[in-house]
This record gives C-alpha cells, sequence and structure tokens, in this order.
C-alpha cells in the first residue's frame, strides 16, 4: 500500500479539478497541477501546489496522475502529445464520458504502458473530500487497492469492476434516477404549490416518502434479477388507476402533466405486454425491449 500522503498529479482545473486538488493538497498531498490556462493554478499554488509548465512535466511529477478535463476530446489534446511520459505512470480518468469512450481510453492507455482507472465523481465541486460523498471506480483492481488510501481523499472510493466502463454506465444510469427524482418531486412541488403550500413544508413528507419508496427498491431488485413479478403488493392495474388521480389533480390546477402522463404510457405498455397483474418491477420489461416486453 503506497503512503497516505502520495505525490499526485492533477491536470485540468475546472471547477472540478481545482476542487480535487484543493482537497489533496489540504490533506497533505503532494500535488502537481497543469491547465490549458495557467492562471487558474495561482489559487492552487498559493495554497503550495507545484504548478507545471506543460503536460508532459505533470506527468512526470508523480506516478499518479488524476485527469478532470471538459471532455474526452479535451483529454485526448491534452494526452496525446505526451502519450509517451504515461509509460509506467497511473492514470485515473475523472472526466465524464461514455462506458464506450471508456473502454477506447483503457485500451490507449494499456498501449502506452500505462496503468488505468476510469471513474465517476458523483457530487459536485462543493462535495469533493466528505467521505459521504461516492466516487465510483472501474478498471485494474490491484491498482485500485494500491492507490485507495489518496482516492478517499476525494470522497468514498468504490470499485465497481474489472470493466472500465462500469464506473461511466453506473455514472450515466445514477443520473438518470436524480433527474428523475428531482423533477418528480418539482411536479409534486407544483401540485401542492397550487394549493399555497410552501416547498420547504411539502419537502420534509416528500423525503418521508423517499425513504419508502427505497424499501420497494429492495423488494422489486430480487424479482427483476429473477423475472418473476409476482403481484402482491400493488400490481401494475392498480398503479395505472392511481396515476389518473395525480394527472386529473395536476390538469386541474393548471400543472404540466408530460411527465406522469410518460409514466402512464410506460405502464400501459407493460399491462398490454401481459403484466397488468405483476408488481410494477415488471415495467422493466418494457424498458428492456421496448418492441415486446414478455
Amino acid at each position: 500500500m503506497i503512503s497516505e500522503r502520495a505525490a499526485v498529479t492533477v491536470i485540468g482545473l475546472g471547477s472540478m479539478g481545482s476542487a480535487l486538488a484543493t482537497t489533496l493538497l489540504d490533506r497533505g498531498h503532494p500535488t502537481t497541477v497543469w491547465n490549458r490556462s495557467a492562471h487558474k493554478a495561482r489559487p492552487l499554488v498559493d495554497r503550495g501546489a507545484r504548478p507545471a509548465a506543460t503536460p508532459r512535466e505533470a506527468i512526470a511529477a508523480s506516478s499518479l496522475a488524476i485527469a478532470c478535463v471538459l471532455d474526452y476530446e479535451a483529454l485526448h489534446t491534452v494526452l496525446d502529445p505526451v502519450s509517451d511520459a504515461l509509460a509506467g505512470k497511473v492514470l485515473v480518468n475523472l472526466t465524464s464520458g461514455s462506458p464506450e469512450q471508456a473502454h477506447e481510453v483503457a485500451a490507449w492507455a494499456r498501449a502506452h504502458g500505462a496503468d488505468y482507472l476510469d471513474g465517476a465523481i458523483m457530487t459536485t465541486p462543493p462535495g469533493v473530500g466528505s467521505p459521504e460523498m461516492m466516487f465510483l471506480y472501474s478498471g485494474s483492481h490491484a491498482v485500485f487497492e494500491a492507490h485507495r488510501s489518496t482516492l478517499a481523499t476525494l470522497g468514498d472510493p468504490l470499485y465497481l469492476g474489472a470493466d472500465p466502463g462500469l464506473a461511466s454506465l453506473y455514472d450515466a444510469a445514477l443520473l438518470g434516477l436524480m433527474w428523475s427524482t428531482l423533477t418528480s418531486w418539482l411536479h409534486g412541488t407544483a401540485l401542492v404549490g397550487a394549493e399555497k403550500t410552501e416547498a420547504t413544508a411539502f419537502t420534509p413528507v416528500a423525503i418521508r416518502w423517499l425513504s419508502a419508496v427505497a424499501g420497494f427498491l429492495t423488494t422489486y431488485a430480487p424479482q427483476v434479477d429473477g423475472g418473476r413479478y409476482p403481484g402482491d403488493d400493488a400490481t401494475v392495474d392498480v398503479q395505472i388507476a392511481a396515476i389518473d388521480h395525480l394527472i386529473h389533480a395536476a390538469a386541474a390546477r393548471g400543472v404540466d402533466n408530460a411527465l406522469p402522463e410518460l409514466l402512464k404510457s410506460v405502464m400501459e405498455r407493460a399491462r398490454a405486454a401481459g403484466h397488468g397483474a405483476d408488481s410494477y418491477a415488471s415495467v422493466i420489461e418494457v424498458l428492456k425491449n421496448p418492441a415486446g416486453g414478455r
């Protein structure tokens, strides 16, 4: 296991990259930084970071380099010209992208003699450094274990598996969950707000309800894995009847119904595929197979 105060290079000093570098510095890691716009490094240099004049110099400064740039095109623009400098180094890529891009960069890194971990940051910059915030990693398990203590400086490091695309795949799935949840909360807030209920009054009740909903996830996960959906709690047919009440209430109060109408349409597709008497988890069958469901 490497030292908890291992030297680290951070490539890319946008808001997230700067948060990564700041946290590493604050936890005592010798930190080298590089950014295309050199002025972004000045606050970090004032905190003790070592500025690198070029990407090559940045990579040479540490055995571990963390890249967090705008996108994969920017990553290649920065690293392709100095790919030979990566031999024997570890590259942890926290740039947002697709699983396919992660696979491509993992192969590219291997071809240049570098060990590679792909990662996804499940927080905004102010959350970096909190042990409550998840950082997802996939790729070499040996590399992950060797650098776990350094990665833990940034947040709770969760290793997902050897497939380098898993971190990006989980990232996309979890962001979808976030957007759906936030939009549903906003729809509910608009609905009760039409009756002069403030968001601050509705939200504690909503949070308590989300805790109950989490129990459904635990119940339904084995059903999804097994492909069997016993309708012993609330069937798809029951849910379709219930969502009509939401659609009616929202329409009567002038609240946009695009989201619940979409949800109802998916439920109706599940019923048409023969899942009306099954649990709500059976909706996954039409999500996995839009043309069928059975």
